[in-house]
């Protein structure tokens, strides 16, 4: 490992592959502890010993983060492994059917709102107790490309994401006089292991379709983890309730 050992303790959702993964190998470069948090122990447990073997210090909590004993586990693991949270990255989330409103059923809207939405609240509002008592802290979000358009995911998932926008400008403001920031990142078409389970004939992905055409230059993990790392940095220490386009101007179209 090389880099400015900072030696910050991170949590990284969904830190077991794609933008998580990659987030969890830069803040780990650069001397910082992480917690690699994912649903997957597997792919927790192999970015875990990725990071040790490169000579950087991690640890692997797995479960679903919208479940809050798993929450409640996450941020005690940090707190006593790290002695606190300096930064927290809410990156895991899932894709909807890009399924438009008319068909999407209770159990794709709960199931898309309770991941991409509402683990973040719940995680969030776990560790900021333990940035408080600390004087300040980093929270990074990341939104999408379809928390700026209605034309880039299905309504489950362009509402879930619109609230994590929402949800950080919140934080950002409600806390900014006790040293917390909160940005998020707003990914474009990135090369990671997401899903999207859908109909190409159905109402709306046949409606999606056509605005993919704008969609540029799919990312690499790595590029949108650049991102997530500067906004948790020292030389990001005025930027507070950003929403960054990372999407190689997309949202510019």
């Amino acid at each position: 490992m090389t880099g400015g050992l900072n030696g910050r303790g991170v949590i990284v959702t969904g830190a077991g592959s794609g933008i998580g993964r990659a987030a969890a190998l830069a803040f780990a470069a650069q001397g910082d502890r992480v917690l690699v948090a994912d649903i997957d122990a597997e792919r927790a447990g192999a970015v875990v010993q990725e990071i040790e073997q490169r000579g950087g210090t991690a640890v692997a909590v797995t479960g679903d983060l919208s479940d809050q004993g798993v929450v409640d586990r996450v941020t005690a693991t940090a707190v006593e492994r790290f002695g606190g949270v300096d930064v927290l990255v809410n990156n895991a989330g899932i894709m909807d059917g890009m399924t438009a409103l008319a068909d999407v059923s209770d159990a794709e809207w709960e199931r898309v709102i309770r991941v991409n939405l509402t683990a973040p609240f719940l995680l969030t509002r776990a560790v900021l107790p333990h940035m408080l008592a600390a004087g300040g802290g980093a929270v990074v979000n990341t939104a999408s490309e379809a928390a700026l358009r209605g034309s880039a995911a299905g309504a489950a998932y362009t509402a879930s994401k619109h609230g994590v926008v929402g949800l950080t400008k919140s934080l950002a403001v409600m806390y900014r006089k006790n040293g917390i920031r909160a940005n998020a990142i707003c990914p474009g078409g990135t090369a990671t292991a997401i899903a999207v389970d859908a109909d190409p004939a159905a109402h709306g992905p046949a409606t999606l379709a056509p605005h993919f055409v704008n969609l540029g230059r799919v990312s690499r993990p790595e590029e949108q983890a650049a991102a997530i790392v500067f906004l948790a940095s020292p030389a990001a220490s005025n930027i507070n309730g950003a929403i960054l386009p990372v999407d190689d101007g997309w949202s510019a179209v």
